[in-house]
């Protein structure tokens, strides 16, 4: 059983003292594969050395919306360049996040549609940060043509999912899953095609239930896994497998 956790921030301070401990511990539970997104320009260089570092490790790059005051239009073309240079496995962390009203809509808009038009023109697959803000992205992302993508930490709805489906879009499903209280969630994880569904953690951050108030590590991966398996009815190593496939197909990993 081989697992690929789709999105975790390892290069984050948080693993600062146990990093290689950490990716050890995720080997040791068959998560053989993960991706780190960037989430602003200033971290790309240790990001990408980061992951030169370890076979396990691959990486995205982009501009997040919750650190929109950070990104300049000059980053947008720093994009290009390093997309060129380096050959990341998508352009990612990015999107619109509306939850937080502190964040400047107009040019998280403006940035967004940028990257998008980076992808496009550079035929890689999307990361995509999504709050309260589904429509609005559906409707851009409807606007150009796109390899696919993955829409992280989805929790839209299920007509919403099926407009995402259309344009060659995943869903990422992680440690929320594994709390029962999260019965939305749950629901639409049963409801999904298991072929439209990938794994992931987000780690440090949504920690699964079993290691509820800690830090969250991509060593959990398999609690998320068996989150999606008991919620569809399925085998454990079906999904493992279908999911992990799911991730090398869209992010056109080996």
């Amino acid at each position: 059983m081989e697992l690929v956790d789709t999105h975790c921030h390892l290069d984050f301070s948080e693993f600062s003292h146990d990093r290689q401990q950490v990716l050890d511990g995720a080997r040791n539970v068959n998560v053989n594969t993960i991706i780190i997104p960037a989430v602003k320009r200033s971290s790309w260089d240790t990001l990408i050395e980061l992951c030169e570092s370890s076979a396990s490790l691959q990486y995205a790059l982009g501009l997040h919306p919750l650190f929109i005051a950070d990104h300049v239009q000059e980053h947008v073309d720093n994009l290009k360049e390093y997309i060129k240079k380096f050959d990341p496995v998508a352009v990612g962390e990015i999107g619109l996040d509306f939850y937080d009203q502190n964040l400047d809509r107009v040019a998280q808009l403006d940035i967004f549609e940028r990257q998008l038009n980076v992808a496009q023109s550079e035929k890689l697959p999307v990361i995509l940060h999504v709050r309260k803000a589904h429509d609005d992205v559906i409707k851009m992302l409807q606007k150009v043509s796109l390899v696919g993508g993955i829409v992280h930490a989805f929790n839209g709805s299920l007509q919403q999912a099926y407009k995402y489906l259309a344009l060659n879009f995943k869903f990422g499903f992680g440690g929320m899953l594994t709390f029962e209280r999260s019965v939305k969630l749950r629901k639409l994880a049963k409801e999904l095609p298991l072929e439209s569904i990938v794994l992931e953690t987000d780690a440090p951050d949504m920690t699964v239930s079993q290691h509820r108030g800690e830090r969250n590590s991509p060593e959990y991966l398999p609690f998320c896994l068996q989150a999606l398996a008991q919620v569809k009815s399925l085998d454990v190593e079906a999904v493992a497998a279908t999911t992990t496939q799911n991730a090398r197909d869209v992010l056109r990993i080996t």
